[in-house]
């Protein structure tokens, strides 16, 4: 059996690794791994993949930057290119990203069977472009495997079930191999000096950084919060901040960090304040109660029991957010067992059963 495979910002390298670790040890599967380039990342190198124990792509499209039209458009006629010279059995795709939709278009009009890993999410938010590329991808492909129940009701009310199955989420399954790292050997993976006590920040979606008010009602809830808060932060971000005026003094910036330093400042924050999806899971994998510095979420299944509270911008619920007592109650299991890659390839390698 041969399955491409179609990727194109870290996060997503990091989902794939858990399937293409089994992979690996099939001798009956061989897979190409399809890097679109569209987050084009200099520490994305060697080093990068063997920190991570992730294999490199056999193909760089390195599509780069553009419009959503412009590299949706590059990314497929590369994808394309590749899919006719493969001919595989299945094209698997991840998540919500352009890179993610330009597969989907490609192995879909080609006619090979699609995979989509994370399917069923939605935020009910078209504004978002990543709401249009879930729901373009869930109706293409061929296979969906949604990473909790919630996922499955949205798949179920499309008209998808059928091809449709629970297999839990694929990011629970990594956290739980890159925290046993973590905690095997701590020490290259902190990220300098950190105050014993702290809150994690991070803001990147550009409904906040790109609207000021929206990033001065976070800046002065940071402020008035009495936390110290660490914000490993962009440049670009950076940039905005300083027009809009001074960073609160309890707010420490930091350069952006590798995923690895990520989760061991994740894992040792007193809460997590973000706008991030990804993060929000990773907090709560991790047992960090989670602020969303949104309007919605994709994962309901967080918001039990107040371990993910949203607060979209407006100051006065994030301090309440901030103050709030932690829960007290365990994390829910509706993310799966951390096998949801054993039951993702099982799948593939039975497509009839």
């Amino acid at each position: 059996m041969k399955i491409v495979t179609v990727i194109g910002a870290r996060p997503q390298f990091i989902k794939a690794s858990t399937i293409s670790r089994l992979l690996l040890k099939d001798p009956d599967i061989k897979e190409i791994m399809v890097h679109t380039g569209q987050h084009y990342d200099p520490n994305m190198s060697d080093i990068f993949f063997k920190e991570l124990d992730i294999r490199p792509p056999d193909v760089n499209l390195e599509v780069g930057s553009g419009s959503h039209a412009v590299q949706t458009g590059k990314m497929m006629t590369g994808i394309e290119a590749a899919l006719m010279e493969e001919k595989p059995d299945w094209t698997l795709v991840y998540g919500d990203t352009n890179s993610t939709l330009a597969g989907a278009l490609a192995a879909a009009k080609l006619n090979i069977p699609l995979v989509h890993i994370e399917a069923g999410l939605r935020s009910f938010n078209r504004n978002m472009p990543e709401e249009i590329n879930r729901i373009v991808t869930d109706h293409v492909a061929t296979l969906l495997f949604a990473p909790t129940p919630t996922a499955m009701m949205n798949l179920e009310k499309e008209g998808l079930l059928g091809s449709s199955l629970l297999s839990g989420d694929v990011m629970y399954d990594s956290i739980l191999y890159y925290k046993a790292m973590i905690l095997k050997n701590p020490d290259p993976y902190k990220p300098g000096d950190l105050p014993d006590e702290y809150f994690l920040a991070t803001i990147h979606r550009a409904e906040n950084t790109d609207n000021p008010d929206n990033l001065k009602n976070i800046l002065d809830a940071f402020s008035k919060s009495g936390k110290t808060i660490i914000l490993p932060i962009h440049p670009r971000t950076k940039k905005t901040i300083s027009r809009i005026g001074k960073v609160p003094g309890n707010v420490h910036i930091i350069n952006p960090v590798g995923y690895l330093e990520m989760l061991y400042l994740t894992m040792h924050a007193g809460k997590v304040l973000t706008d991030s999806g990804g993060l929000q899971k990773e907090a709560y994998f991790l047992g960090k109660q989670c602020i969303t510095l949104r309007n919605e979420t994709e994962w309901l299944e967080t918001l039990h029991d107040n371990w993910n509270i949203i607060t979209g911008t407006e100051p006065a619920k994030i301090l309440d957010a901030i103050q709030s007592l932690p829960p007290s109650s365990n994390q829910a299991t509706s993310f799966g067992n951390g096998n949801a890659a054993e039951i993702i390839v099982e799948k593939l390698k039975n497509r009839d059963a």
